[in-house]
């Protein structure tokens, strides 16, 4: 029986996982699809649409998380994902496929997004720090910690929004001056209607599987005894991220590169903003009754997305390995605050 039940969670994972992964390249294409038909771009798209849709299954699994009076797991879970989204732009930028793009000044466009992110894991940690030493303030069941976040949010992507806007008006009008591309330009936009039902089912799916597959990773770590040990949180955090683990790598497979950056800048600033709604369902601060532990995570994904902002301002083409902002150096920062993380727990 103790055999024969790992076994089944092992199926259970695998076929949900393929799932995922079917999911996740699925909305990738459309994404791509959607960000042509609309004109909005792909890091716009990617940064915001895309984003929000692949972190969706962290909300579902940290709320239950909540609700059963596991604070630092739905904590841990979301500060660890922006940890992996990084850890995987890392990896991705390193492979072949990307050529070294994503953080150089190519990628420097998504700057702004990173610095979003930046902001709300900013605010994260010193509500972390700060809760049990600030009066308590709450507004409509939320701290003003949470608002606070909510609101950088909403400021943020309006601002993301209109610098894409003014940068695609830009684009299109040094197009309309070159009489080379003009039958590009009056070429017709490819129809929004079949992305958009195939985005939207592929949502769907990732809504019902995410959150099954994370239920089984942990019930996984479980039976095997890992469960509630750092490798057991880890392992809920990385199969929560594995819709933009997949999303990012289809992404780089089918040149769509923005995509794949502003799925992971834009992901790291989603999560963030998913404490609103567990403070909300959280009775008093979500911030004051977890681990000041978490403190150290998220001040590790604030100094890694600082390294990729700087590599994607940096005017150098040729660096070096782990001293000028790169993906090596990146790695080194994601692996050394696991290390720490995993050292404090």
């Amino acid at each position: 029986m103790t055999i024969a039940m790992p076994a089944m969670l092992i199926w259970q994972f695998l076929l949900l996982a393929g799932a995922v992964a079917v999911a996740g390249s699925l909305l990738a294409h459309s994404a791509d699809k959607i960000a042509e038909a609309t004109g909005l771009g792909r890091l716009l798209v990617g940064s915001l649409l895309l984003a929000a849709v692949t972190s969706l299954p962290e909300l579902s699994v940290d709320i239950a998380a909540i609700r059963s009076g596991y604070v630092d797991l739905a904590a841990g879970d979301l500060f660890g994902s922006s940890l992996m989204n990084l850890l995987i732009l890392a990896i991705v930028d390193i492979s072949i496929r990307s050529g070294r793009k994503m953080l150089s000044r190519e990628g420097a466009a998504h700057a702004l997004s990173a610095t979003l992110g930046i902001a709300l894991t900013s605010l994260a940690g010193l509500a972390i720090v700060t809760a049990d030493k600030l009066p308590a303030v709450t507004i409509l069941g939320m701290s003003i910690w949470s608002w606070a976040i909510l609101l950088s949010y909403l400021f943020g992507a309006r601002m993301i929004f209109i610098n894409q806007r003014i940068s695609a008006r830009l684009v299109s009008e040094s197009r309309l001056d070159d009489s080379s591309v003009s039958q590009e330009i009056s070429s017709p936009k490819p129809s929004l209607l079949l992305p958009s039902i195939i985005f939207s089912t592929a949502a769907g799916v990732l809504c019902f599987a995410g959150p099954q597959l994370a239920h089984v990773a942990g019930a996984l770590a479980e039976e095997t005894g890992l469960g509630g040990t750092f490798i057991g949180t880890t392992l809920v955090a990385v199969t929560t991220s594995l819709p933009e683990l997949v999303a990012s790598l289809t992404a780089i497979r089918i040149g769509a590169i923005d995509l794949a950056i502003g799925n992971a800048f834009g992901s790291n600033a989603f999560n963030i903003v998913l404490f609103a709604p567990l403070d909300f369902f959280h009775e008093g601060s979500v911030f004051l009754s977890m681990s000041s532990a978490h403190a150290v995570t998220a001040f590790t994904v604030v100094l890694a997305t600082a390294i990729a902002a700087l590599g994607q301002l940096y005017h150098g083409e040729r660096r070096l390995p782990f001293i000028e902002p790169d993906a090596f150096l990146m790695l080194f920062v994601v692996l050394g605050g696991l290390f720490l993380i995993y050292s404090l727990g």
